[in-house]
């Protein structure tokens, strides 16, 4: 059979521990015996992060920047006890976090949907979409740790030398210190790609913040919405039959608990970061969200939103199979897949990319399934499976 050809290559991050063993199964089964793959291949698992000083990270996002489609492995971002187990020199910064400032997008992250898989929440019908912005806050940081009685400041220095300062705290013994930044420009794309996605799929648009406590950070969030909103998409909405609705976060939490689903939620970075971690748990499985990342000049990065499964690895390191849940990194891989075809005009990857995501929900709907959704699946047939075999299974349904 002939394979199926590409004009341009995605870029191609490479990641760390099961998922990345899972990785190269998904290429051997069920993506390279079809396709004739073009990628430009980047290692960023932690080992060639550190013997390139992280230069790769930053190598993998200018590559995706020039060929406008890239998918990512889950990558380790290291704590104190990753620092001794793969012997660092530093805590590399979160591969993720690095990517999406380059890129400055908006990560654009759904549950994968399987009939017989009810989600946690009863009320849930439609899946929610979280819209994340990808820039700045909590993500790139200054940290300090106070060794003793100090005063902390703010303090910003314009070009022409003019200074303003704040007093941020008093201290009287040791403690810790985080500084945090945006920009109008960041918010402002991140407003606009959540409001003509939520054009494209005719959904509301909800955006949550704490403008009450942060007056300046967060209500400077708010006001860039509302001013982009009210002069250029609030026509367009009313003309779609869809609103755009602002709360408080801890609010917005409250309400999406108790609605049917069916809307894109914004969220800022870090609210983002947790909340699509929940709501991808209520329905179903960490293992069962698609995440995309999207640039406001239009550059997409499909990743796995979880983490890198390191106690199946450890089980892998000893010889073991593992039932470990693929459906994440797979559709990380049909999305760019599918993206790449769009861009070049290649109908038959378009569709090979849909059929390959209908064949993985069908085995799972058959019952045909890895060990983590197995308690949820209403299957009296299921079958548990482990992580090759389901791949296999998919393949043959494929």
């Amino acid at each position: 059979m002939a394979k199926i050809a590409m004009k341009t290559p995605l870029v191609e991050m490479d990641g760390d521990e099961m998922t990345r063993i899972i990785w190269k199964q998904i290429k051997d089964i069920v993506i390279d015996p079809y396709v004739d793959l073009k990628t430009e291949y980047f290692d960023l698992g932690l080992e060639n992060r550190e013997a390139t000083k992280d230069q790769v990270t930053i190598d993998a996002a200018e590559k995706t920047k020039e060929l406008g489609v890239a998918v990512k492995c889950a990558t380790i971002t290291p704590n104190a006890q990753r620092m001794t187990e793969y012997n660092l020199t530093q805590m590399w910064k979160s591969p993720n976090g690095t990517i999406r400032a380059m890129l400055d997008g908006t990560v654009f992250r759904a549950p994968i949907l399987i009939n017989g898989i009810q989600p946690f929440v009863s009320c849930w019908k439609k899946p929610i979409t979280i819209a994340r912005h990808a820039y700045g806050d909590v993500y790139k940081n200054s940290e300090l740790r106070i060794d003793g009685a100090a005063r902390a400041e703010l303090v910003v220095t314009y070009p022409d030398g003019r200074k303003e300062s704040k007093t941020v705290f008093e201290y009287t013994d040791p403690g810790v210190l985080q500084g945090m930044y945006n920009t109008d420009k960041s918010i402002s794309a991140f407003a606009r790609a959540c409001f003509n996605y939520a054009l494209g799929v005719k959904q509301d648009l909800w955006f949550a913040t704490k403008d009450t406590i942060s007056k300046t950070y967060d209500h400077r969030f708010k006001d860039v919405f509302a001013e982009i909103y009210e002069n250029e998409y609030k026509a367009k909405f009313e003309a779609a039959g869809i609103t755009y609705f602002y709360t408080l976060i801890d609010d917005a939490v409250a309400r999406v608990m108790r609605s049917e689903g069916g809307f894109v939620w914004a969220c800022k970075n870090y609210d983002g970061d947790v909340m699509s971690d929940m709501l991808a748990s209520a329905s179903g499985s960490l293992a069962m969200m698609t995440s995309v990342l999207v640039s406001p000049d239009g550059i997409y990065e499909y990743e796995a939103a979880h983490g890198t499964v390191t106690r199946h690895y450890y089980r892998y390191l000893k010889g073991e199979k593992t039932s470990t849940n693929p459906m994440a990194t797979l559709f990380a891989w049909t999305g760019a897949l599918r993206k790449r075809g769009e861009l070049d005009g290649l109908d038959d990857l378009v569709d090979f990319a849909n059929r390959l995501e209908n064949a993985s929900i069908a085995t799972i709907e058959s019952g045909i399934i890895t060990g983590d959704l197995a308690s949820l699946l209403d299957n009296p047939d299921k079958k548990i499976v482990n992580t090759e075999e389901f791949l296999t299974a998919v393949r043959d349904r494929l």
